[in-house]
């Protein structure tokens, strides 16, 4: 279920490492891998948190008030206020979902609401509904690596929380510049 392309679990909770999906939502996902494309593959946005998952080249801003992450594959974004501001109305869904951000010593909280529910998690068809409730968290580690945790709650395909983790390690080749990975 969580396996990423090295064979290990990215799956942190429960320690089994598999999704702990309601019995309905397992036949689910095979149908969804044998009979549906994988949003990727179609050129839509990755949603959260698979943006961030490897190979996944980005760049991470910090103006007044708002982190911004820019994603070379699609040059899609993620715009997540820290300023306190309002969550969207409910009845705006979004293919990243609205994230709001928040400082908790040096990591970055960030609770994200309203996701659309059309993409997928990984290539294996892992899916949520639009039900879904991320809070993930960025802990800075070392000037170049940031410990990634996001924790998952959908009533209506889990059967309880689970969470994912990995780091996010910074690209050091020098003189480096996003390409235009325009699908």
């Amino acid at each position: 279920d969580g396996d990423d392309a090295g064979g290990r679990s990215l799956i942190v909770d429960p320690p089994d490492g598999n999704v702990p999906y309601q019995p309905w939502a397992v036949p689910q996902k095979k149908e969804n891998r044998a009979k549906y494309i994988d949003p990727n593959v179609l050129c839509l946005l990755s949603g959260v948190p698979r943006a961030l998952d490897v190979p996944a080249v980005f760049e991470i801003l910090q103006p007044p008030g708002n982190v911004v992450m820019l994603f070379e594959r699609n040059h899609a974004f993620r715009i997540i206020p820290t300023d306190g501001r309002l969550p969207l109305d409910q009845k705006l869904t979004l293919w990243n979902g609205d994230s709001r951000g928040r400082w908790e010593g040096n990591t970055l909280v960030v609770d994200v609401t309203n996701q659309n529910a059309k993409p997928w998690f990984d290539q294996a068809a892992n899916f949520y509904t639009d039900a879904v409730h991320m809070v993930e968290r960025f802990t800075l580690v070392d000037p170049d690596t940031i410990h990634y945790e996001v924790g998952i709650e959908d009533p209506n395909v889990y059967t309880r929380p689970w969470k994912i983790a990995f780091p996010l390690r910074r690209f050091k080749a020098n003189g480096y510049e996003f390409i235009e990975e325009a699908c």
